[in-house]
């Protein structure tokens, strides 16, 4: 996802400590969208995986008694036949054959 446009509320908000933006690559965003099908059968949208990409991360600043909320927006059924070509491009790039694709383990 290439947006690299912030609105003035969020600027305000990064400026005053309030909110703070992170940013993740597309093989992250991948990553974060495969944990989440995984680990909870749930399809993110691409958007909302670049987030759960970063939650790993994240955890490791709050106690276990502590709750992280993301908010999941769109729906990733439309995203997956894009997700398939990419992870099919990388594999074929890395010479994987398809059953030893990232998407697909």
């Amino acid at each position: 996802m290439d947006y690299p446009g912030l609105g003035p509320e969020h600027c305000h908000w990064n400026e005053t400590g309030r909110a703070e933006y992170i940013s993740a690559t597309d093989d992250e965003a991948l990553a974060g969208f495969k944990m989440l099908c995984v680990t909870e059968g749930i399809i993110p949208a691409l958007e909302s995986s670049h987030a759960i990409s970063q939650l790993p991360s994240l955890a490791k600043r709050y106690s276990k008694d502590e709750s992280i909320i993301v908010c999941l927006s769109g729906r990733g059924d439309k995203d997956v036949a894009q997700i398939k070509a990419r992870a099919e491009n990388h594999d074929t790039e890395s010479g994987a054959t398809s059953s030893q694709t990232s998407v697909e383990n």
